[in-house]
Formats: C-alpha cells, sequence, structure tokens
C-alpha cells in the first residue's frame, strides 16, 4: 500500500472492521481495532441513552486515545504499513449527537487537550451505506444491544460524518459509495475498492461510486 497510516470509518454497520481487516491480511499491515465490545456502558447506552451517553463517551475517548497513542508510536519492523477501522475524530461526531450541549462543551475542549498528541492519517476512507443497508448488516452480525438502534439514530450519525467530512481540510479523504457491491462475499468487489485505496489523491475529499 502506498499510505503508511489509513483509517477506515463510516457508520455502524458500514463493514469498517471487515475491510480494514481484509486489507491488513492481505498487504501485511498493523491492524488496530476499536475495543468497543470492552466497553461495559455500550449496551446500558442503548437502554437508557440519556443516563449514559456522557459517561459512554467520556469512556470511549479514553479507550481510543490510549489505544492509538500506543498502537501509532510502537514500531513493528514487520508491519509495512498501519490500517484502523476508526478514526480518534469519531469520538467528537458521535459526542455531538448523543451528549447535551453542557456535556459537549466539556467533551471537546478534553478532546481538543488530547487530540493534538495523535497521527493524522495518510488517508481516511469512509463507507457510505444507505440506512436500509446498515440495519441489514446490523441485523446480520446479530449483536443484541444493536438490535433495537432506529433508523433516525443512523441517519443523525451518517450527517454528523458528512458534516463533520466537509470541514477536514488537512486529510486526504475518499466518500466510497458501497451500496451496490459486496466486497466481502464477492472479491471482485473487493479488489475495485482496493484499486480506488492504493491511488495517489491530493488533499482534499473525494467521492467515489462502485
Amino acid at each position: 500500500m502506498r499510505y503508511n497510516y489509513i483509517a477506515i470509518e463510516g457508520n455502524i454497520g458500514a463493514g469498517k472492521t471487515c475491510l480494514a481487516t481484509m486489507i491488513s491480511e492481505q498487504f501485511n499491515g498493523k491492524l488496530i481495532l476499536e475495543q468497543f465490545e470492552d466497553n461495559s456502558f455500550l449496551p446500558k447506552f442503548y437502554k437508557e441513552p440519556d443516563k449514559y451517553a456522557f459517561p459512554l463517551e467520556m469512556s470511549f475517548l479514553a479507550e481510543r486515545y490510549q489505544q492509538l497513542k500506543e498502537q501509532l508510536t510502537k514500531q513493528d519492523l514487520f508491519k509495512t504499513f498501519t490500517i484502523s477501522d476508526y478514526l480518534f475524530n469519531k469520538s467528537l461526531i458521535f459526542a455531538r449527537n448523543n451528549l447535551q450541549s453542557d456535556e459537549y462543551a466539556l467533551f471537546t475542549t478534553m478532546f481538543t487537550i488530547i487530540d493534538e498528541f495523535l497521527p493524522r492519517p495518510d488517508l481516511l476512507v469512509y463507507l457510505y451505506l444507505e440506512v436500509p443497508n446498515l440495519q441489514r448488516n446490523i441485523k446480520s452480525r446479530g449483536r443484541s444491544y444493536e438490535q433495537e438502534i432506529q433508523d433516525s439514530y443512523l441517519q443523525n450519525i451518517q450527517e454528523g460524518y458528512f458534516d463533520h467530512i466537509r470541514k477536514m481540510n488537512n486529510l486526504r479523504v475518499l466518500i466510497i459509495d458501497t451500496n451496490n457491491i459486496d466486497f466481502v462475499n464477492k472479491h471482485e468487489d473487493y479488489q475495485a475498492i482496493l484499486s480506488l485505496i492504493d491511488r495517489d489523491y491530493p488533499i482534499g475529499v473525494h467521492r467515489l461510486t462502485l
């Protein structure tokens, strides 16, 4: 791969972890996966969002920072590049959707303090799926605490990502429409995504459809 650090992003159920894992295995990349399943606040949040939103977002902020700081500063002579299934900025996107205004103000203060210590990815890939396709994937993977996620919540998260991406002026960003492909089960679709990722892009947002 021509980029040293790639971050794969997308909404809940977009296929971030699958794609990052597939690419890391094929090209001997160092893989960084978000450890969300260890967060005890997550299932509680989906049942009582108002009560658990702030501790959930603060715990995710701390966990993501700790993981990325440790993994991105650790040299691995046997890996040719690094790929992750999240961008640290996703903390802001979910917090903006889930928190009250005073909580979000405190959250952004904490985020700003620690964000400057983390390296930026050389390429951000956003996998775009429409809400019905996200729900299909969510149902298929069967995580119990995700089964009651509403379409409106997914739509708000999607809009939050797009709003945040529009403000990014210091990154290479690919927005890939994956609604009509199945890169997990169809090798030709996976290869098509690879061909888009492994190209030279200038700084800015690039929208691509397969």
